[in-house]
């Protein structure tokens, strides 16, 4: 099926409907193993093509970016060069020949001196650009995938490896390699704990000085976001390191992806969490 004009394509596209679709029934879920199946066949390594993301991308690719992004919105053409054009950042995406101008799922790259702190740092516009061979780190800041129709098929995880290889044969110069990701589920997961009168983690301490969350301009009172951050990032190191859904994966999604790619915790800061 794959071999017919644009079968591929239409069969990613078909599951996008089904996966859409309020039917939950044993017929489903029998046709989207079915899919996940089959798509785990065709999409497997072995298939997929590295390809660079930069400003002589043509044009249509670089539209499909700007649509994909999933992590960091790119507001239009400027922000985007200034994503891809300087000689310290990088973008990657895995492509597959019978979806030849899709791309399945896409990586953004800084090459910096140091850890940064937030994103910020690193999309701040006019921040200090450096020449690739002086990096010391890459900070891998925006992880997207791009088919909905492919949900569940693991792209990221190979993505993150061939990056991090294809970097240190080109600069030997870097010596680290980290994720810069927000924690898209901790907030929710934090709210439940604080209405929870039994979550033994969370002494009246803590809860105390969790109400001044309550108050949307904490951030701007050095003071109080000091004692904020005392209590909150153990509660995000927990949150990563031990909380899993049923079938034992992490509960956030963005650790998911991060820890299959065999990293590990090393910073939480407020500005993420």
């Amino acid at each position: 099926m794959n071999h017919a004009p644009n079968g591929t394509a239409k069969l990613v596209q078909m599951r996008q409907h089904l996966l859409a679709s309020e039917d939950r029934s044993e017929g489903y879920h029998a046709l989207d193993a079915d899919f996940t199946h089959l798509f785990g066949s065709w999409f497997n390594r072995g298939f997929l093509t590295l390809r660079p993301i930069d400003w002589s991308t043509p044009a249509y690719i670089l539209e499909k970016i700007i649509k994909y992004e999933a992590v960091h919105e790119i507001a239009g053409w400027e922000e985007l060069r200034r994503r891809l054009a300087p000689a310290d950042r990088r973008c990657l995406a895995f492509f597959h020949p019978r979806l030849a101008d899709e791309p399945l799922v896409f990586v953004e790259v800084a090459l910096t001196r140091s850890v940064p702190r937030a994103i910020g740092d690193v999309l701040v516009e006019g921040r200090e650009q450096i020449n690739a061979d002086e990096a010391t780190t890459a900070v891998f800041y925006s992880i997207s995938n791009c088919q909905d129709g492919l949900r569940g098929i693991s792209f990221g995880n190979f993505l993150i490896k061939q990056v991090v290889e294809d970097l240190r044969r080109d600069l030997p110069g870097l010596k680290n390699f980290v994720t810069l990701s927000p924690v898209p589920g901790f907030a929710r997961w934090l709210a439940k704990a604080r209405a929870s009168a039994t979550d033994r983690f969370l002494a009246e301490a803590a809860r105390a000085t969790l109400m001044l969350l309550d108050d949307p301009n904490w951030p701007d009172n050095e003071n109080t976001a000091t004692e904020v951050e005392r209590v909150l990032l153990p509660l995000a190191a927990r949150y990563f390191l031990t909380e899993r859904t049923p079938e034992g994966r992490p509960v956030d999604p963005v650790a998911q992806t991060a820890l299959l790619a065999t990293a590990r915790p090393r910073r939480c800061s407020r500005h993420t969490v």
